[in-house]
């Protein structure tokens, strides 16, 4: 028989009947709310769908923008019973469609900035049965959520989930196709916070937590509005998208003592004119992951605000981070160690480890594995085998079991019969001064491929393409320098700020 476990239940109402009601759950620009506060709120909105006919199982679809009607909207469809899935509030109408047509969410809720797009994306297929709508812009066939919220009950029992209910749809990035879902259990959040948010990052009642993502990405969502939950802590919310000078600003402003950061923004805030007056003392440290963190990068971000990072990496397909370095542990250039209660393995094309040192493809085990890609069952099949996933990341492991990131497997460059990570050119290129951010990939020349890199210069600098690869000249073998340098003024990214190399080849072929 399975265990009974609510996720609102467990991450906000046992604030409130534990007697930590009265403790600050979430931070934002009207001030705080508490967490007897957001129960209440929860509650109403939980009351809302009900009245809607959401039922257990029932998927809810949020396009909203970082806010407390997210967080509680988010809590409201777990208390309920339903699950869980987001989508950026800044995707066109195209993209919104597709979320539409493939969550076949009855209920969608959105705010105002989502909203035009949304509208034109209901005429472009499925449409929801309710569009709930943060704001007071409300047409006709559309109904104003917080007016009718407020009018529901604030008392409502939780649905009686188990941990083994589905809960949560994680996307996975769409960077190599359409976003797929990776189906998670109520039980899943539990397990990552006792392994990763405990078990590394040691999170506590006294920290504040504040994310350059926005929380429609799980990593940021978790660490923001679902760790710190769990043992009375406070996230901080801002709906702006994330700027160098603006995160300067809201550490300034709000003291957190964890920033959940990305590689791009830390080389953004590293080279920012902002950056002299930048206070970031309240840090106890700041998270990384998303994308591979340069080892070059880590050594500018330490040299110049002495905050201790915490790399570490983690996929929709795992839930979140399950190899990650340590608190004043860190070894920088890997993504560290295995997280208690994980296993992970680098194997070959058949299967077997391979020696210390030598690339192969990450596997990885543990307790929050996803139980399919929803919808794809040969993608399923092909990926997740029980409580183990096989990635498409290419991994190395030494001797004292840090793991190093080659990028993935589909990102490859066969230059002069070698194969070539575009990573480790990107690693040395982000050591140049004058290099702010950097992408490589492959072109062909003559017939043969060859790596080229899309680098953004910091403001000011005068390196010429020449200068760049002479740099690397002396840091890479000859087959990994890039043939050719191209000046950009910025790269294209995913919704979440991962590197876009779909768009980035597409660059090189235009």
């Amino acid at each position: 028989m399975s265990t009974p476990f609510n996720i609102a239940d467990y991450f906000v109402d046992r604030n409130v009947a534990d007697g930590r009601g009265d403790r600050t759950a979430l931070v934002h620009e009207e001030g705080e709310t508490s967490y007897a506060e957001l129960a209440d709120m929860v509650n109403r909105i939980g009351n809302l769908l009900l009245s809607l006919g959401v039922q257990r199982g029932d998927r809810v679809l949020l396009v909203l923008s970082d806010s407390v009607e997210f967080v509680a909207s988010w809590y409201a469809v777990q208390k309920v019973g339903g699950v869980t899935a987001e989508a950026y509030t800044f995707l066109p109408a195209k993209d919104l469609a597709y979320f539409l047509g493939y969550t076949e969410a009855d209920v969608v809720i959105v705010d105002s900035v989502a909203l035009p797009a949304m509208r034109e994306a209901c005429t472009l297929g499925r449409s929801p049965e309710h569009l709930l709508v943060i704001g007071e812009d409300v047409h006709d066939g559309e109904q104003a959520l917080l007016p009718l919220a407020g009018e529901a009950s604030a008392e409502l029992t939780a649905a009686a989930t188990t941990v083994d209910d589905v809960a949560i749809w994680k996307f996975t990035t769409g960077s190599t196709g359409a976003p797929k879902a990776c189906v998670h259990p109520a039980g899943t959040p539990l397990a990552s916070y006792q392994a990763y948010a405990r078990g590394v990052l040691a999170i506590g009642p006294d920290d504040r937590v504040l994310a350059v993502p926005k929380l429609f990405f799980g990593y940021a969502r978790d660490l923001v509005a679902l760790y710190p939950f769990a043992v009375g802590g406070a996230g901080i919310l801002y709906p702006q998208r994330p700027t160098p000078e603006l995160m300067f600003e809201l550490v300034a402003k709000h003291r957190p003592t964890i920033l959940v950061n990305v590689p791009t923004m830390m080389s953004s805030m590293v080279a920012s004119p902002a950056v002299a007056d930048a206070d970031l003392s309240s840090l106890r440290l700041c998270t990384s992951a998303g994308e591979s963190l340069p080892a070059e990068l880590y050594r500018k971000w330490d040299a110049m605000f002495g905050v201790d990072v915490v790399d570490g990496i983690g996929s929709s397909e795992a839930y979140h981070i399950f190899i990650s370095n340590r608190p004043g542990e860190a070894n920088p250039g890997s993504v560290g160690t295995v997280v208690p209660g994980y296993r992970a393995r680098v194997i070959d094309e058949d299967g077997a480890e391979v020696p210390a040192g030598e690339v192969g493809v990450l596997e990885v085990s543990g307790p929050t594995i996803a139980r399919e890609y929803y919808g794809d069952a040969e993608k399923t099949a092909a990926t997740f085998h029980g409580d183990t996933v096989r990635s498409g990341d290419l991994f190395s492991v030494d001797e004292a079991g840090f793991f190093v990131h080659h990028g993935r497997a589909d990102d490859l460059l066969k230059v002069g019969g070698i194969w070539v990570a575009p990573s480790e050119i990107e690693h040395c290129l982000i050591g140049h001064p004058d290099v702010l951010e950097c992408g490589a990939v492959g072109f062909t020349e003559e017939g043969l491929e060859r790596p080229r890199a899309f680098v953004v210069l910091r403001t000011g600098a005068t390196a010429t393409a020449e200068d760049v690869i002479d740099f690397c000249r002396e840091r890479l073998a000859g087959h990994k320098r890039p043939r050719d340098v191209q000046f950009v003024d910025e790269l294209p990214r995913t919704s979440n700020g991962k590197l876009d190399r779909k768009a980035l080849r597409e660059l090189v072929r235009s």
